[in-house]
């Protein structure tokens, strides 16, 4: 137990980090702590415990943990020394004997203990008292610390002896006089009867040593008041966030330190009636510095309960609500050695490790959040944009208020505009990764020539003749409708559907997911005119593709639903952002011709020119769903809404499909981590998660309800990973056949092979799976798990990372292993 950590502000609250931990430990042990006396057990059971519950907690329980030490310092063996030995051995306590002062005051340097016998009954063999006067004088010259010093010591007497005064004794250094008697069990009672006592005292005197220790290097402004709500105490960052000095508010009534006009006219009124109660209370109050100047806090005040149940004191502790205190907590956690012991290490490469996402499906929901919040913490998808703002919330710190607002209205600008672009090395030993990221990141490289690849945007898009009767939801045949009863659970097959649909499940599917999110009551259309609209955007898609067709929308559309029905997301976001993120997601594919962008811009096709190479496909899908929407009344479900709120929508939907190509992924997602992810895990590391307003400020505003709807779609798009394993294995299988077909198709018209690895006859469909799990799906998903709690998910993407990890240690390159 070496490492010192500096006191972690991990809440609202200080907490206790493991060097002071250590300091309470060193108070009560005062030696190298033993294995067996439980400290470390005590050090990591209890780092991390606020700092309020370890002073209620009371030290006592401390005591236990440690085993007291005992020195006696008798010249001869007899009864009486004999007595003790066995009492301290029944008391499990460690015994230590001397036998000369010098021996004593040596074995007293080492240890430091906590009870001192003297023998007092043969004065010829020493002077008991001028060796307790010599322990005295030797640890005040060494400038020891008096609460050091108080430690017990016992005088024994003669039956038959005349009473004597303890004054030269208590004037020497004793506490107490025992009077002669050998039997083990009045000896046994006495160390008892002293360690309940005055021993325990003495702990708890030492221990306020380390409480106020951490009480000075705490971050947090610390006040502490009698229970008349006199100023007793504030800490040095009390002084630095308010410019007090403590001179001037010792001392001081509450009433007396001016009060800033921003906090409602009650609240005042409202603190004291709680606290005065007895009750704590927590929120946020504008506290007004010296220099007039209003700060806006996160606070806690405490009632401090004394003998006979009556308030002695508050502690308040108090937290400026701005970004800077975010950058001390992260370094913190990023600093932590647990972090870096991820059980997905094995897994990450050079991707950024976190939290095993495995252990997370059996524990508790909160030590699941918990470390949720410590992943997000730990993610290095670091922009240079990220970097900047952690050296601007570094630099308020320690810059006065008008510097610091300004650095504020920088953040502010810095965090709404694109610059979250990571810097992404590449990964040179690994292929599979290179061709996946060139393959779906990049348009292509351009080759001029004559042999262009030509995806036809003229021919009409229209619903095929023998679609035309629309089906009703209340008569959907039996086999199909049973084939939907899990339909809400993360576990439903599409598979099943498409074979009982005879390929066409977007629609049956979309009939059922819209009716439940009550679509046609907020677009005002009639159901015939959905069940239109679903079946030809499901005409749109091309039953050829192995991957790219209406079952892998309505796969995304289930995901889609299943999202939304989450208690976060459905905090976030407004129905029109739901019935958005529902239409998005049925259209984002439409007409996917089975070919990447890539392949699209190095052919010259059509949509590459019209598209400048640029989101060719994402583009493609947005436009042509509108096209295909208002083209013909019959299917246009926008027909009935107002201007304004089709604007809206229209928006929505675009931004949500344009966030499905791949070149942004990780912009995405650093941007969601960065405005989301981690402002709400300082809140609830802060003990703030229940302020519903400050949560609700990061989940409502405008541009962050942009970032969830797009998290939403791209997490649906690419969650293969982590559904069910057979259902993960069919789509690997899917999505490798139609690269397959691709590089196959490169190669007969000498196009440039984007990915090279995607030869049906050398890949190693496992390899291509760990690689796009490793650089793409755990960030993401650990980052999406943290704000919408998704255990399960999680669970199945471990799972089938194993999987495939199973099949290539074996050196297999297909999709199961051989049978048995």
């Amino acid at each position: 137990m070496t490492e010192t950590v500096t006191t972690v502000q991990s809440s609202c609250y200080t907490v206790v980090s493991k060097s002071v931990l250590l300091e309470l430990s060193d108070a009560f042990n005062r030696s190298v702590l033993p294995a067996e006396s439980g400290a470390a057990s005590f050090i990591n059971n209890y780092a991390g415990l606020s700092l309020s519950k370890l002073i209620n907690c009371g030290i006592n329980v401390l005591s236990h943990l440690f085993s007291l030490q005992v020195l006696l310092v008798f010249a001869k063996e007899d009864s009486q020394s004999n007595g003790f030995c066995r009492a301290c051995e029944k008391a499990n306590y460690r015994c230590k004997m001397a036998r000369t002062p010098e021996s004593a005051l040596e074995c007293f340097s080492e240890k430091h203990h906590d009870l001192v016998i003297i023998d007092h009954r043969h004065s010829r063999h020493f002077d008991a008292e001028a060796l307790c006067q010599q322990r005295t004088q030797r640890f005040l010259s060494k400038h020891v610390s008096c609460d050091a010093l108080v430690l017990f010591a016992f005088v024994f007497l003669r039956p038959d002896r005349e009473e004597a005064s303890v004054m030269p004794l208590i004037n020497a250094g004793f506490n107490r006089r025992y009077v002669e008697n050998a039997n083990m069990m009045a000896c046994y009672n006495e160390l008892l009867q002293l360690e309940h006592g005055e021993v325990l005292a003495q702990f708890k005197l030492r221990a306020g040593n380390a409480i106020f220790t951490a009480l000075e290097q705490s971050q947090d402004a610390i006040e502490i008041t009698s229970e008349d709500q006199v100023i007793q105490y504030v800490n040095p960052a009390y002084e630095s966030i308010m410019g007090y000095q403590q001179s001037e508010l010792i001392g001081k009534e509450i009433i007396e330190v001016p009060k800033s006009e921003k906090n409602k006219p009650d609240l005042l009124e409202t603190i004291n009636s709680c606290i005065l109660k007895g009750k704590e209370w927590q929120g946020i109050y504008y506290a007004k510095k010296k220099n007039g100047d209003s700060v806006q806090q996160n606070v806690k005040i405490t009632p401090v309960i004394g003998q006979g149940g009556k308030i002695r004191h508050y502690v308040s502790i108090n937290r400026p609500l701005n970004d800077n205190n975010k950058v001390s907590l992260v370094e913190n956690v990023l600093s932590s050695p647990d972090i870096q012991s991820s059980k997905h290490k094995d897994r990450r490469k050079g991707s950024l490790d976190v939290r095993s996402t495995t252990s997370r499906g059996s524990d508790g929901s909160s030590q699941r959040r918990h470390s949720s919040m410590a992943r997000i913490h730990s993610m290095t998808i670091e922009a240079p944009i990220t970097k900047v703002i952690n050296i601007i919330n570094a630099a308020q710190e320690s810059s006065p208020m008008p510097v610091a607002e300004a650095l504020d209205r920088v953040l502010e600008i810095l965090r709404t505009t694109e610059l979250y672009s990571p810097q992404l090395g590449t990964k040179d030993e690994d292929p599979h990764t290179n061709d996946l990221v060139g393959g779906l990141m990049t348009d292509g490289l351009r080759r001029l020539s004559g042999n262009e690849y030509i995806l036809s945007t003229k021919q009409p898009h229209h619903l095929p003749s023998h679609l035309t009767t629309p089906l009703s939801l209340n008569d959907i045949p039996p086999r199909i409708a049973q084939t939907m009863e899990n339909e809400d659970s993360w576990d439903f097959d599409v598979f099943t559907l498409e074979a009982a649909t005879m390929k066409r499940p977007l629609t049956y599917l979309g009939l059922k997911i819209f009716s439940r999110f009550g679509v046609c009551e907020f677009l005002n259309c009639p159901e015939a005119t959905l069940r239109s609209w679903l079946q030809v955007v499901e005409a749109n898609y091309h039953s050829s593709n192995s991957y790219h067709n209406s079952s892998h929308a309505a796969d995304v559309l289930h995901a889609t639903a299943y999202f939304l029905c989450k208690e976060r997301v459905k905090q976030s976001l407004d129905p029109i952002d739901e019935v958005a993120a529902l239409i998005a997601a049925t259209v984002h594919d439409v007409d996917h011709p089975g070919r990447t962008n890539s392949f699209l811009c190095n052919a010259g096709s059509e949509l590459a020119i019209l598209y400048n190479d640029t989101a060719v496909l994402e583009s493609h899908h947005a436009a042509l769903a509108f096209q295909i929407t208002t083209r013909d009344d019959k299917c246009n479900i926008f027909k009935n809404i107002e201007r304004n709120e089709y604007r809206t929508l229209r928006q929505a939907i675009i931004d949500m499909v344009l966030a499905t190509e791949m070149t942004k992924h990780f912009e995405h997602v650093n941007k969601f981590v960065n405005s989301i992810n981690k402002p709400l895990a300082a809140l609830e590391e802060n003990g703030s998660n229940n302020d519903e307003e400050s949560v609700k400020s990061i989940l409502t505003s405008p541009e962050n309800r942009i970032l969830v709807k797009r998290m939403l779609i791209k997490c649906a798009d690419i969650s293969n990973p982590c559904r069910p394993q057979e259902l993960c294995i069919e789509w690997a299988g899917r999505i490798s056949e139609e690269y397959f077909a691709q590089t196959d198709e490169e190669k007969r018209q000498g196009l440039p092979v984007v990915m090279p690895v995607f030869d049906r006859n050398t890949c190693s469909i496992p390899k291509s799976q760990i690689s796009f799990i490793d650089y793409f799906i755990t960030d993401m998903f650990d980052a999406w798990d943290a704000f919408a709690d998704l255990p399960n998910l999680m669970q199945h993407l471990d799972n089938n990372f194993k999987y495939w990890k199973g099949l290539d240690e074996r050196k297999l390159h297909s999709l199961r292993p051989p049978p048995e």
